[in-house]
């Protein structure tokens, strides 16, 4: 399921978007804000104490306040690289594309942003099951905006697949790495580190951006509660 989940949620997002051709905003936008609440709380409630909790071992040893500044450097790291892919991808991650006219050909630095996003989210996937339903929550609305955008724009049905199916790899494929590879596990907490980084920056943009010019909106409080609840209870 760890490498099911987030493949399936995009293809998912790509099948709907691609048949059913979703015009209201407003149902994509409720769970978007639901993906955001859900994913903050999975990596506030699961992820950030797991990899404090590592470093308490290094503090019987004499050294635990600088691992603690050590992670504490790479989750900034996290969101730095954040801010920086979001440079590329106009924040496609959490539901923004920009552009408009016929597009000939696949946007590339859109493309491999957004690749190196998913691949990084899904090294803590194998520790944290989880964080697979998260990460899949999140994933399933991003296709749908992503193909709709592609479609719309003109873009070859087959390179949008391409696209899709590429990008629902990258989750499994860095779930896989960090099992597979040795070198990766003694950096576990560091790469973990910064990916608690990313997802801070994506979840709370997401929660942030869910009231439209800061009004209160019953539904998406209602929606942001639950994605809470849900994470909290897992």
């Amino acid at each position: 399921m760890n490498y099911l989940l987030p493949l399936l949620s995009v293809l998912i997002g790509y099948a709907v978007a691609l048949v059913l051709r979703p015009q209201k905003k407003t149902n994509l936008k409720l769970l978007l804000a639901f993906s955001g609440s859900f994913l903050l709380s999975l990596t506030v409630l699961h992820l950030l104490p797991e990899v404090y909790e590592a470093t308490s071992h290094s503090h019987e040893t004499g050294d635990g306040h600088n691992h603690g500044l050590s992670v504490g450097i790479f989750i900034m790291g996290g969101i730095l690289l954040q801010i920086v892919l979001e440079f590329f991808s106009k924040g496609a991650e959490h539901g923004h594309v920009h552009g408009h006219g016929h597009m000939n050909q696949i946007p590339w630095s859109l493309f491999i942003s957004l690749c190196l996003h998913a691949l990084l989210e899904g090294f803590p996937v194998g520790h944290h099951h989880d964080l697979a339903w998260g990460i899949a929550i999140h994933h399933l609305p991003i296709a749908i905006i992503l193909t709709l955008f592609f479609l719309n724009a003109g873009l070859d049905k087959t390179k949008v697949f391409a696209f899709m199916f590429t990008f629902a790899l990258m989750t499994p494929i860095g779930t896989y790495a960090s099992v597979a590879l040795p070198g990766l596990a003694a950096y576990y907490p560091q790469i973990t580190a910064v990916v608690i980084g990313i997802l801070f920056h994506i979840s709370s943009t997401i929660i942030f951006e869910a009231s439209e010019n800061h009004k209160f909106n019953i539904a998406k409080i209602t929606v942001i509660v639950l994605g809470i609840l849900l994470a909290t209870f897992l």
